[in-house]
């Protein structure tokens, strides 16, 4: 399901797994934000079109964001992109964009991803 709006150029778009309970929570949380309607919401769970550059198996392994410009980021360095679109979460965003930050921010990422499957399993229970 393409969950978006209207705006036929959003800033960004997000692309998430909406088969994954966490990943539905942690999104609902960014739509609700301020700003967040200029923005479009991809579930890659149902094999929407994601461009050249992006496969379904890559989309549903690693968090991606594109820029209307065409630029893609991935992991630790998508969530940073996120953030500085989203007015609230905005001086996050440019924190973590910020060397040695976002190095750190993309290695909690990938300690998390190991992970991510029990906490799946997790949330499913809850």
């Amino acid at each position: 399901m393409n969950i978006g709006h209207t705006n036929p150029c959003p800033e960004l778009t997000v692309y998430f797994d909406g088969s994954c309970p966490l990943c539905r929570r942690e999104i609902a949380l960014y739509r609700r934000a301020r700003g967040a309607d200029m923005l479009s919401w991809v579930d890659v769970s149902v094999g929407a079109p994601l461009g050249a550059d992006l496969s379904c198996d890559a989309a549903m392994r690693r968090f991606h964001v594109r820029e209307a410009s065409g630029r893609l980021f991935s992991g630790g360095a998508a969530f940073a992109r996120l953030w500085r679109a989203l007015p609230a979460w905005r001086f996050l965003g440019w924190c973590m964009a910020w060397p040695p930050m976002s190095w750190m921010l993309e290695l909690a990422y990938r300690a998390f991803l190991p992970i991510r499957p029990t906490l799946q399993r997790l949330a499913r229970h809850l």
